[in-house]
């Protein structure tokens, strides 16, 4: 089984720099590609100085993580690629369980690994944790993370289990899979446009795992830590977007209670004082309208919808009933 592992660079030497040599080191099995998004720093130099063996594909300009790799994966010829940030560990035999795992289930289409705080190596990462849901309303969450809550690492998932979407961070894919999809989203842009396309692969049917035994560690937020304002505009309007291509039954009703609670979230963030965020939200409302034609006409390309959802409301299970756990909702 052939692996492209790609790994989508913008201005990020620093990172190369730091993450490259595990890479290198643990996967020689598979391919290493880095596609740049226009860099406009050294990053590039440095990798054709310094690992010569590594392909490099230049992307003509930064489309996002999106596009960044819709152009990118044009160029590539694998059996599985890996999107694969920049900013992540990657540890001794992590391709071997992930290998096994698409020889083993051909239904399988689209594999995340454990995913562990850089930081805080004993902690799951908020990006994917150990593989991901979303409630009715389209609020993502995941086993070993729900909200701003990240639980330890004590082998509570080190299990192989079926998820619904899997973390952009670390993405493993069928490439003929990743065809048929036509990709990632563009209007997407960043954040959230992987759940997108896993949930487009489980309404055609495909399968989404976690594999426990492969460990990475990302230290999340490299490119767009949760701070900045842009990156609550991208997930609030890019989980609107999401849900109205995707979701089963009355999309109107699910997007009306969806739009109140945003509406919570925004007078929350103005009680704590986080005004540019709460205008991020009403910003990411106003391009969810402007876009939502062209959502609804995606909404009609697809046939068969799947139920997408375990959990009613995650916010209720983990503000009103106090559940902080995956295994306690």
């Amino acid at each position: 089984m052939k692996i492209a592992i790609v790994i989508l660079n913008w201005n990020g030497k620093q990172l190369l720099e730091q993450f490259l040599p595990s890479v290198i080191k643990h996967s020689q099995n598979a391919i290493i590609y880095v596609a740049d998004n226009a860099s406009t720093d050294d990053s590039i130099r440095f990798v054709t100085e310094t690992y010569p063996s590594i392909r490099i594909i230049k992307n003509a300009k930064n489309g996002g993580y999106a596009k960044g790799y819709n152009d990118a994966l044009q160029h590539v010829n694998a059996d599985v690629f890996c999107l694969l940030n920049s900013d992540v560990e990657v540890t001794e035999h992590w391709l071997l369980p992930i290998i096994d795992t698409f020889k083993a289930e051909k239904n399988t289409a689209i594999i995340q690994p454990k995913l562990l705080d850089f930081k805080n190596k004993d902690t799951f990462e908020y990006a994917g944790a150990a593989g991901g849901f979303i409630d009715k309303y389209g609020y993502p969450y995941c086993r070993g993370r729900i909200f701003d809550t990240l639980e330890k690492d004590t082998k509570q998932y080190n299990d192989t289990a079926e998820i619904f979407w899997a973390s952009g961070a670390c993405l493993f894919i069928r490439s003929e899979i990743y065809r048929q999809l036509n990709g990632l989203d563009e209007l997407f842009f960043a954040h959230m446009e992987e759940i997108d396309m896993c949930w487009r692969a489980k309404n055609l049917g495909y399968n989404i795992k976690y594999v426990g035994n492969s460990t990475v560690y990302h230290v999340g937020g490299a490119t767009l830590n949760a701070a900045n304002p842009k990156k609550t505009y991208l997930n609030f309007r890019n989980s609107l977007f999401a849900l109205t291509k995707n979701a089963k039954g009355n999309i109107f009703g699910i997007i009306f209670v969806r739009l109140v609670l945003d509406g919570i979230a925004g007078v929350k963030f103005m009680f704590e004082f986080k005004f540019k965020h709460a205008f991020a939200i009403i910003k990411a409302h106003f391009s969810f309208y402007h876009y939502l034609k062209i959502m609804l006409n995606q909404r009609k390309t697809i046939v068969t919808r799947v139920k997408y959802y375990r959990t009613k409301s995650i916010v209720y299970n983990y503000f009103i009933k106090k559940n902080k756990k995956f295994k306690s909702l």
